[in-house]
């Protein structure tokens, strides 16, 4: 196995981690990064310096859409024919972004996000942000996969004993993938585990008929799986590898418990909009300090843990309330 760190432009985390598995068919990829110039060319240079060229690649697992891990991946099935695998969850959230123009999508989130309290400067980021120039969620229509990657069972790789964990809560379909092999079992996570970063929980795209997700619920409950399941490493898209996965779950648990803890509190104290919830939370630096995007992912965050206290039955959203307001129960 080898790892390909392929740059993320203009990105604190600078890079994602591609790996690549020796097959008994060829190399198959996990993730394959950011689609630039840059990025195609590193991402060639690792796959050559592991003594394959791009055309030999049989095939990519893909842990969840995100560009900066499904990006290169149409560019890598062009160059060798491989087949792209992904959960089901993810491949209908790259369904619906390539089916959904990106201005359909932005006037969607701003209609909820204004009735959420959110002030107008911050929706006019927004609608700008929608553009493929400023790197929005046009960005995000990818390659559709062609093989569904089930919970459970074999990801596919000839030759090797790698299995599929289903790990939503960072997205819908995000998977981690387990290598059941000697000398030591390892955990490909993805996005789910990382050594010391905590990944971006947020609410997931939703029908208006169907039942509210609950998506931090989702993550939480995939974090017991994997420390349940114990793997000897892990090896994340970011950062570097490390060892006691089930310790840093029980960081994340934790972590994750006092958020939540902290903003019931603030609700006793006064009902909230999403806006000043997100506000009231503590984030990595100050509000005032935060920039458009910044703020964008932590209004993500803050609608996951109210939607998570409210499916706990610690607070209710009151609809008929413009903007929407959050009570504590």
């Amino acid at each position: 196995m080898w790892s390909i760190p392929v740059p993320i432009p203009d990105n604190p985390l600078r890079y994602t981690l591609v790996y690549l598995l020796e097959s008994d068919s060829g190399p198959v990829l996990v993730d394959t990064g950011w689609d630039d110039p840059s990025g195609r060319e590193i991402l060639a240079a690792g796959v050559a310096a592991a003594g394959h060229a791009m055309s030999d690649i049989h095939g990519m697992l893909i842990t969840h859409h995100h560009p900066d891990h499904h990006g290169l991946s149409a560019h890598v099935r062009e160059l060798s024919g491989a087949w792209i695998g992904m959960h089901e969850a993810e491949a209908a959230v790259v369904r619906a972004v390539r089916d959904v123009p990106s201005e359909v999508w932005i006037g969607r989130m701003t209609r909820s996000m204004r009735a959420a309290g959110i002030p107008q400067e911050h929706l006019d980021g927004l609608s700008s942000w929608g553009d493929d120039s400023e790197g929005g969620p046009a960005t995000l229509g990818a390659a559709v996969p062609d093989r569904e990657l089930v919970h459970g069972e074999s990801a596919g790789v000839p030759g090797r004993e790698v299995r599929v964990m289903w790990t939503p809560g960072h997205t819908p379909g995000h998977v981690c993938l387990f290598l059941d092999e000697k000398p030591r079992t390892r955990l490909l996570s993805g996005d789910h585990l990382l050594p010391t970063i905590t990944p971006v929980v947020s609410l997931y795209p939703e029908n208006p008929q169907d039942e509210p997700t609950d998506p931090l619920g989702d993550f939480l409950d995939s974090l017991e799986r994997i420390a349940a399941l114990a793997p000897e490493e892990v090896l994340p898209a970011h950062q570097y590898r490390f060892t006691d996965a089930p310790g840093r779950v029980r960081q994340l648990l934790d972590h994750h418990a006092e958020r939540l803890a902290d903003l019931h509190s603030q609700l006793r104290d006064e009902p909230l909009t999403l806006w000043q919830a997100a506000q009231g939370m503590h984030w990595n630096r100050p509000w005032e300090e935060l920039g458009f995007l910044a703020r964008h992912l932590a209004v993500s965050e803050a609608a996951a843990h109210l939607r998570r206290l409210v499916k706990t039955g610690l607070a209710e959203a009151v609809t008929d309330e413009d903007p929407i307001r959050y009570h504590a129960r």
